[in-house]
């Protein structure tokens, strides 16, 4: 039974098992979700629903991993370089990790970003301008995780999210920036659909450029628009449209469904 302190993904699963006599067990406090028909079982956990291959995860989950993965193919990206937690021992990590933040501190004048590699919200985001807060920056990261990504800070005019399914657009929008230097929705950032148009097209474009590259199929994609031109920030192969679903549920239970309908093999109809 729902609960009105559940997330948005886990209402929209009980309402699509509703509809299409699928059993739905939430368990570990709504991150595990087992969903049954018949003899048939699915899973989805935390926002991942299940859709995508074991690589395409990983490799959409790891910053560092998907900002290779893109450039290897031309597609344009913020770059994300990798950094291991020096506990993890010198034959590890080598012995030349910090002099090589450094490095990256002075060729960026305008400072970097240093977060973990793999995701978390827009927490445990840095920016750094000096080498003591570059130190600091990577001693709180390195406190939490086995592994942090630096890139070069840019001044982002625009971020837009672009949730696909098997390359098309079901949910565009843009992210609203409050008075954050970021544009996470957590941060305080405000979700507006964006309507057709140019950059809609232009965003559409290159998210599902991203998503053939490292072969997803169901992700929400983050593209910026930095000196006039759209590169892709990241890959998430957990949909979380929280915040959007409390402005436009019936959008976000349609896209949800749809994904769904292509876990169960059904045939998508008009909603």
């Amino acid at each position: 039974m729902a609960t009105s302190d559940e997330r948005i993904f886990v209402q929209a699963i009980r309402r699509y098992g509703a509809e299409h006599g699928i059993a739905v067990e939430v368990r570990a406090g709504g991150w595990l979700i087992a969903m049954r028909r018949g003899d048939e079982r699915r899973f989805a956990f935390g926002y991942d629903i299940g859709l995508n291959s074991a690589i395409a995860h990983r490799l959409a989950n790891d910053k560092s991993a998907t900002s290779e993965a893109l450039a290897l193919d031309g597609v344009p990206c913020i770059p994300h370089h990798l950094f291991l937690n020096p506990k993890l021992g010198e034959k590890v990590v080598g012995a030349g990790w910090r002099q090589a933040m450094i490095a990256l501190l002075h060729e960026n004048l305008q400072g970097v970003v240093v977060k973990p590699n793999e995701g978390t919200s827009g927490r445990a985001v840095f920016k750094a301008t000096t080498e003591a807060e570059l130190d600091h920056a990577a001693g709180e990261v390195f406190s939490m995780s086995t592994g942090l990504v630096i890139s070069p800070y840019v001044a982002i005019e625009d971020e837009v999210r672009v949730v696909l399914l098997d390359g098309l657009p079901l949910v565009v929008y843009s992210k609203q920036r409050g008075t954050d230097w970021r544009h996470n929705l957590d941060a305080g950032a405000k979700p507006v659909l964006l309507e057709d148009g140019e950059v809609r097209a232009a965003c559409v474009k290159l998210a599902a450029d991203a998503a053939r590259a490292i072969g997803i199929a169901f992700a929400s994609i983050d593209v910026v628009r930095v000196d006039g031109e759209w590169r892709v920030l990241e890959i998430n192969s957990g949909v979380m449209m929280e915040a959007l679903g409390k402005l436009y549920p019936q959008l976000v239970q349609a896209a949800y469904d749809a994904a769904l309908d292509r876990v169960f093999g059904e045939v998508q109809s008009e909603r």
